[in-house]
C-alpha cells in the first residue's frame, strides 16, 4: 500500500492513463444532452455505459487494488457536474455511507431495493431512491476512494480541499470537524483532465461554488474490502 496515501490521507495516481475511458464519457454525455441537476447522479454505474464500461475495466479495478488489503467492491459510484448553472457548495465532512440493498430469499445473486435493518449498521438513508447505511467504525478504514477528472478542476470552479491526515482521527461529530477545520491547513486538489485522486473516504474533504461558466466534471468511485453481512448487498 502506498505510503503516502496511508500517511495523508489522499494521493494522485499519476501513472494511470484513462483518456480513452475519460473520451467516450464525454461523448456519452454530450450526444445524451444529460442535465445535470443537484449535488450529482448517483448510480452512475447503472445510467451511463461508459461509466459502467470503465469501472469494471481491469485497468482501474489493478490500481484500486493497491490500496486496499482484500477484494474490492464496488459500493458507490456518482458523476458529479459543478458549474455556474448548477452549482453547489459541499461543507466539511467524512464519507461513512454506502449504498446496499437487501438479499432476497439469501440468494447472493439477487438483491431488492429494500432496508433490512442490521446491528451495529446504520443510520440510514435514501438517496436518489437507493438506501444508503453506515458502517460500524472499524469497517469505515476498509474503503477507498477514486476521483477521475473529466475536466480540469481548480478553485475557480470548485476543486476539492482536504486536510490531510484527518482520515486517521476516527468517525468525527459535526464539532469536532468544525474544531478541526479550525486548526488546520486545507489543500486544494487542483487538477488538470484525466487525472486521477486517491481518497481515503474518511479524510475531511469540502469544495467551494464555482466562481466561473466552466463546467468541473468529476467520477466519484468507492471500492469497499469488507463483507457485507448476509442480509445486504
Amino acid at each position: 500500500m502506498d505510503d503516502s496515501y496511508q500517511e495523508y490521507g489522499f494521493v494522485w495516481a499519476d501513472d494511470i492513463d484513462l483518456s480513452a475511458e475519460i473520451s467516450a464519457i464525454k461523448d456519452e454525455l454530450r450526444h445524451l444532452s444529460f442535465r445535470f441537476q443537484g449535488g450529482g447522479v448517483r448510480n452512475a454505474e447503472k445510467k451511463f455505459t461508459t461509466v459502467r464500461a470503465l469501472i469494471g475495466s481491469r485497468q482501474l479495478q489493478q490500481v484500486a487494488q493497491r490500496y486496499v488489503d482484500d477484494k474490492i467492491d464496488v459500493v458507490r459510484a456518482i458523476l458529479f457536474n459543478k458549474s455556474q448553472d448548477n452549482n453547489w457548495l459541499v461543507t466539511w465532512h467524512q464519507d461513512k455511507t454506502i449504498a446496499v440493498a437487501k438479499r432476497w430469499h439469501q440468494d447472493k445473486t439477487i438483491a431488492v431495493a429494500k432496508r433490512h435493518d442490521v446491528a451495529g449498521w446504520g443510520p440510514w438513508s435514501i438517496k436518489d431512491g437507493c438506501h444508503h447505511v453506515q458502517p460500524p467504525e472499524h469497517l469505515l478504514n476498509r474503503r477507498v476512494t477514486f476521483r477521475i477528472h473529466i475536466d480540469d478542476a481548480d478553485k475557480d470552479n470548485g476543486c476539492l480541499k482536504v486536510i490531510p491526515r484527518s482520515h486517521r482521527y476516527g468517525a468525527l461529530s459535526p464539532e469536532a470537524i468544525q474544531q478541526c477545520v479550525a486548526n488546520a491547513s486545507p489543500v486544494y486538489c487542483t487538477a488538470i483532465s484525466g487525472s486521477t485522486l486517491v481518497m481515503h473516504p474518511m479524510i475531511l474533504h469540502a469544495s467551494s461554488k464555482a466562481k466561473v461558466a466552466l463546467q468541473r466534471r468529476v467520477l466519484h468511485i468507492e471500492w469497499r474490502c469488507f463483507d457485507l453481512p448476509h442480509e445486504l448487498a
